[in-house]
């Protein structure tokens, strides 16, 4: 039996359908019963759970050999930090006492900082919880910077004329398709590697803003949409008028610093191994150009 946490998000669905194509048991565990509707349709078995609850959470683990852990994102959360250490309390309490033996945990690229980092924080004591359970066989999963991320960017062209976010136009990001996420997932789950370990993901190639932006430009033939580095200020308000939390939008900025200083990077080379298949220019064909044209309908 799989146990997969946030089943119905980029990564959890994908690692989820994976599993059930392959005719293995799977348990999806969510907050939401209607979003994991489609899941169960394919043969999950489904677990309604909070995961700051460690109790319903070593239930939603009992008789399940290897499971998939994530801290879902809250961004409308005013203590954004203190309710990732909850989720991963839970977790840790409910892996050691269900007796679950193989753990892959999504972690980023960052999470070896104890400080600094923003809500990858949150990322890093999971993964040190992990760490001290004995017994258990632990993936961490380091991911690199969402494509995703870039989806926002949709209102930007739409409001500034161009694509903005306080990140440097020059700095390289390991960009990552999560759907390449799930694969990577899925893979360890069904080839667990005993001992704890550390695996960085680092997506197709690094990509600039700046190119980032001529991708995205030429796909909406856009071909002269320009890329700005935003004011933190500017952004912050931006965030926060999207439903984020102010305590939350500070964080991201934190991040973002981190990123722009250097101080949160890779820390793997480049190898066949931390290299995944998807290309930014799919991705903004099958993703950033439907939601653009939507919006524009709409």
């Amino acid at each position: 039996m799989y146990v997969i946490l946030g089943a119905s998000g980029n990564t959890g669905r994908v690692v989820a359908d994976d599993l059930l194509s392959r005719g293995q048991k799977v348990r999806v565990v969510g907050r939401n019963a209607a979003h994991l509707e489609t899941l169960a349709a394919k043969g999950a078995e489904t677990f309604i759970a909070d995961l700051t609850d460690s109790g319903t959470l070593t239930q939603a683990f009992q008789k399940a050999d290897s499971a998939y852990v994530m801290i879902p994102p809250n961004p409308a959360s005013a203590d954004a930090l203190g309710y990732a250490n909850r989720v991963s309390d839970a977790i840790a309490a409910a892996v050691q006492k269900a007796g679950t033996k193989n753990i892959v945990a999504l972690s980023s690229i960052g999470a070896d900082k104890a400080s600094g980092t923003g809500p990858v924080l949150g990322l890093h004591h999971l993964e040190q919880k992990l760490s001290q359970i004995a017994g258990v066989n632990v993936l961490n999963l380091r991911a690199g910077y969402f494509m995703e991320n870039t989806l926002p960017q949709v209102n930007a062209i739409r409001q500034m004329g161009s694509v903005a976010t306080p990140l440097r136009p020059d700095l390289k990001l390991s960009m990552i398709a999560t759907r390449d996420i799930g694969a990577a997932v899925t893979d360890a789950l069904l080839h667990p590697a005993p001992g704890k370990h550390t695996r960085e993901l680092l997506g197709q190639r690094d990509l600039t803003y700046a190119e980032v932006a001529a991708t995205i430009g030429k796909a909406i033939a856009k071909p002269d949409l320009k890329y700005i580095q935003a004011p933190d200020d500017q952004f912050r308000s931006v965030l926060v008028q999207m439903g984020m939390s102010e305590q939350f939008a500070k964080l991201l900025l934190e991040m973002i610093g981190a990123l722009n200083s250097g101080y949160m990077c890779a820390l793997e080379p480049r190898t066949p191994q931390n290299t995944t298949a998807t290309n930014y220019e799919p991705f903004v064909a099958d993703y950033f150009v439907p939601a653009y044209h939507q919006q524009a309908a709409a």
